[in-house]
């Protein structure tokens, strides 16, 4: 093999392992305001759907929060210390949440009463955890399967990413945003240190599955769905920011089952 040529695999080498391991992030690291708007947003998008539903501007703001979520995973996946402790406290929220999401977003199944709590008070609990997994798992377990691919580049366990990258994509149809979500994570995490080329294939990415589906129509007749109102999301991520906001990790990680708690609530006691 010629030198030249020997060299240009190397380079090539050399890049690939730069994008699978970034060293620093370049894009915002301004990471306490990105989580407090993807909080806010997110809150605003699900006591939308159950309380207003027909207030489609509340749905329209709700747009904003995956992008801002799937950024702050590849943002932690760069600059965690313990992969492993990150990834686990993501799961443990996912488990801890999954029933208060089915419930509080109206995901149930008619499986999760089906044991009377007065006759097997121990059965109906696990039939009504177990079986809040039937309809829909929460974002939370597509925010933890996409940590964990980010992880396994990371690390170098390639078989595993690309393992793990499979399995997103067979179950593509029960994850919150698909296969695209998983994508987006990818994007963000392997070009966080480059913040135009970061924003042009974010950018790029969110046009084209903001086109897929319809629902709506722009002046030009051209069919677009909901997410393309998150365009917003993807530049506040790729512009270079420092760090100003901390959030406690309390409320990061809280935040979550706190809200979906007040509006199962809501669901129970308001007719």
């Amino acid at each position: 093999m010629s030198a030249p040529v020997s060299k240009g695999l190397a380079a090539a080498r050399a890049g690939f392992l730069r994008l699978t391991r970034p060293q620093a992030v370049r894009t915002n690291q301004d990471t306490g305001l990105i989580r407090l708007i993807a909080l806010v947003t997110m809150a605003i998008d699900h006591f939308g759907k159950m309380c207003f539903p027909n207030l489609i501007i509340m749905r329209v703001i709700g747009r904003l929060a995956f992008p801002l979520f799937a950024y702050g995973i590849a943002v932690g996946a760069v600059y965690t210390k313990d992969p492993m402790k990150y990834l686990t406290r993501v799961v443990l929220l996912a488990l801890v949440s999954q029933p208060l999401y089915a419930v509080g977003l109206a995901h149930e199944s008619r499986a999760m009463y089906a044991v009377s709590f007065f006759e097997n008070p121990l059965g109906c609990l696990w039939s009504f955890y177990m079986n809040s997994w039937a309809m829909q798992p929460s974002i939370l377990v597509s925010l933890s399967l996409g940590l964990a691919i980010l992880l396994c580049l990371r690390e170098r366990r390639w078989v595993l990413a690309v393992a793990l990258y499979v399995l997103c994509e067979r179950m593509a149809g029960k994850l919150d945003y698909g296969i695209n979500g998983i994508r987006l994570m990818l994007i963000f995490y392997m070009l966080c240190e480059h913040p135009i080329a970061c924003l042009a294939a974010s950018f790029s990415f969110m046009t084209w599955w903001g086109m897929q589906g319809g629902g709506f129509v722009s002046l030009l007749g051209i069919p677009f769905n909901m997410r393309i109102f998150a365009m917003p999301s993807i530049i506040l991520c790729c512009i270079p920011m420092k760090r100003r906001i901390q959030l406690p990790r309390w409320l990061i990680y809280g935040f979550y089952p706190a809200h979906l708690a007040v509006l199962c609530l809501l669901v129970i006691l308001v007719p």
